[in-house]
């Protein structure tokens, strides 16, 4: 990984990243600090959130922990908070924090589709409606940053919970970044595909996570091709648009991985066909297929073949 010319900085800024215990949050913590951020920690575990509290600080910055589940709006509170009460102001949100609980439409629970959309989605809103009130207040502007997932932005088979929350999160951020742009606020969607115990749960990327934890390198195939490298190369990308110099981006899903750097596009409409007098069910039957056949989207995430050797 290129080192940074020392030009992004966060000096004076305080953020919050939740769900940073371990894996990417953690990575993003971890960076924000070194650029000089004030980090207010999460995790559900004490233990893994004062670790994680101990690693930012040895970073260069200064660090708290809240030890609390991201979902109720007591625990947005508490981190805005413990925010403003230790480091003495916010400019920075992550929302990062996330749970799995895989399995086919036929087989999830309502506790699998409720916990993963209460801790992504409510969890996201309810720690951005927290921070867009201290920020509007504090009259400094600010940066948000939430993170998304490529099954948000395209489906993923036994992940109907993750990858409606996903989405969901996409679309809330779109919203925000018209809400508060007069505040100068702006928000932004991080993408990531990196070696993390969430993406070892799908078996194309198990590989290459098994592979990173043995200390091996990352095939360039994963890098280039697909996009996937590890905590550390999403964490750019935070710390960017936590930074002044990202003042003039809002309202992206910007995706990271490896070597790639990608901007989603918003759902548009691919073609257009017109009936005079509308659509009739007898009509689409006999001209669907020759209007629109041809524009029909694919769905799920399309991962080539390693290349022999990979």
């Amino acid at each position: 990984m290129r080192m940074a010319s020392g030009d992004v900085s966060l000096d004076g800024k305080v953020a919050i990243v939740t769900g940073s215990g371990r894996g990417l949050g953690l990575a993003y913590a971890t960076e924000l600090a070194r650029r000089g951020a004030a980090v207010v920690v999460n995790d559900v575990d004490d233990d893994v959130a004062q670790a994680a509290a101990a690693r930012v600080a040895d970073a260069g910055g200064r660090a708290t922990a809240v030890v609390a589940p991201v979902g109720p709006t007591a625990t947005a509170r508490q981190l805005v908070a413990t925010a403003v009460e230790t480091f003495g102001r916010l400019d920075v949100l992550v929302t990062n924090a996330g749970v799995l609980r895989d399995t086919v439409l036929w087989k999830m629970t309502d506790d699998d589709f409720d916990t993963v959309v209460d801790v992504h989605l409510r969890g996201t809103f309810t720690c951005v409606r927290e921070a867009a009130t201290q920020l509007r207040a504090q009259g400094e502007g600010g940066r948000i940053v939430c993170v998304g997932s490529p099954t948000g932005q395209r489906g993923n088979f036994g992940q109907t919970n993750y990858a409606a929350a996903k989405a969901g999160i996409v679309g809330m951020v779109r919203t925000w970044a018209m809400e508060l742009a007069r505040a100068e606020v702006t928000v932004n969607a991080v993408v990531p595909v990196a070696a993390t115990a969430m993406t070892e749960t799908v078996p194309f990327f198990r590989p290459f996570v098994e592979a990173a934890r043995r200390g091996e390198p990352m095939p360039p195939f994963a890098r280039r091709v697909l996009g996937f490298g590890g905590p550390d190369d999403v964490a750019g990308l935070v710390a960017f648009l936590a930074s002044d110099a990202a003042a003039g981006i809002t309202g992206q899903a910007i995706g990271v991985g490896g070597d790639r750097l990608a901007v989603w596009s918003h759902p548009q409409e691919v073609a257009v066909a017109l009936a005079e007098g509308g659509w009739s069910a007898d009509e689409l039957a006999q001209d669907f297929a020759s209007v629109l056949g041809a524009h029909l989207q694919t769905v799920g995430q399309e991962l080539p073949e390693p290349p022999a050797g990979d």
